[in-house]
């Protein structure tokens, strides 16, 4: 949720605590990002359901197109500069008012990732069009550029997530790499920055607050986030045997009562070692 005046909500108060608890990690680079491009997402198309009164559809692209093409721009263009002007402005100037010159680094590298964010949204925009013509034909196109989805968005900013880039934390004009040897390669906006290493979310620190994976129940066959190789990061798997028991086969009784019979089922539950 957001608001037009720029006023803090809470949950930004339970992601700034979680940012704090792994500052300058990637997953932090990942939340900056992620809620960027969920505030450009809601917002723009708050502004296209004209649910906002201070904006609307994207009017700039009106009126053009290639009328010898047999296309013109028209119907409702997400405004996606509205939505990006307003969320720099609800999320980018709280934090550069509200740190000091020792933090400048990870300043720049948070400001870095909600551009990030930013720019997933505008980079996967694409454009709708709707025929018109006799009988079906398309002698005639109109047009509008409209947001993808944002599970689109999603996956292209978990991709980045996973190639994120390590940053030095000594801040010298502009952004860099920490390798010295990979210094020549530039940073792309899109691209997601960290500071500092993650912790080992595998094992249990109640300092930090990660509960370890040991116990997790995990899916044998899966080879997805839930599935025993990955969550259980390469120790292992215990495999036990659990017995339900439930009421199966109802029927109504005339009159007036319902039987059933007990129905017992086994299934091997994987938690991890």
């Amino acid at each position: 949720s957001y608001s037009s005046s720029g006023k803090v909500i809470r949950g930004s108060y339970e992601v700034t605590y979680l940012c704090r608890a792994f500052v300058g990690t990637k997953e932090t680079a990942f939340i900056y990002a992620v809620t960027s491009a969920g505030l450009v997402h809601s917002v723009t198309r708050s502004c296209s359901a004209g649910n906002v009164t201070e904006c609307s559809c994207d009017t700039n692209l009106q009126h053009g197109g290639s009328a010898s093409e047999g296309w013109h721009w028209g119907g409702c263009s997400d405004d996606i500069h509205y939505g990006m002007a307003f969320s720099r402005k609800f999320l980018d100037v709280p934090i550069k008012n509200a740190t000091g010159k020792s933090e400048v680094g990870l300043v720049a590298m948070n400001l870095h990732n909600n551009e990030a964010g930013r720019q997933a949204v505008a980079k996967l925009m694409s454009v709708d069009c709707r025929c018109h013509g006799v009988s079906g034909s398309c002698a005639v196109k109109t047009c509008w550029r409209t947001m993808s989805s944002f599970d689109k968005i999603g996956r292209f900013l978990k991709d980045k997530y996973e190639n994120s880039i390590q940053i030095s934390d000594r801040l010298k004009k502009k952004l860099r790499r920490k390798e010295k040897s990979q210094r020549k390669i530039p940073i792309a906006k899109e691209d997601l920055l960290y500071v500092n290493k993650s912790p080992n979310y595998c094992v249990e620190d109640q300092k930090l607050g990660i509960p370890g994976t040991q116990g997790r129940e995990c899916n044998r066959t899966s080879d997805g986030p839930d599935g025993c190789n990955l969550l259980c990061c390469g120790r292992g798997y215990n495999t036990h045997v659990v017995r339900h028991v439930e009421r199966c086969e109802c029927k109504f009784v005339w009159c007036c009562y319902v039987r059933c019979r007990r129905c017992e089922t086994m299934t091997d539950v994987h938690t991890c070692k």
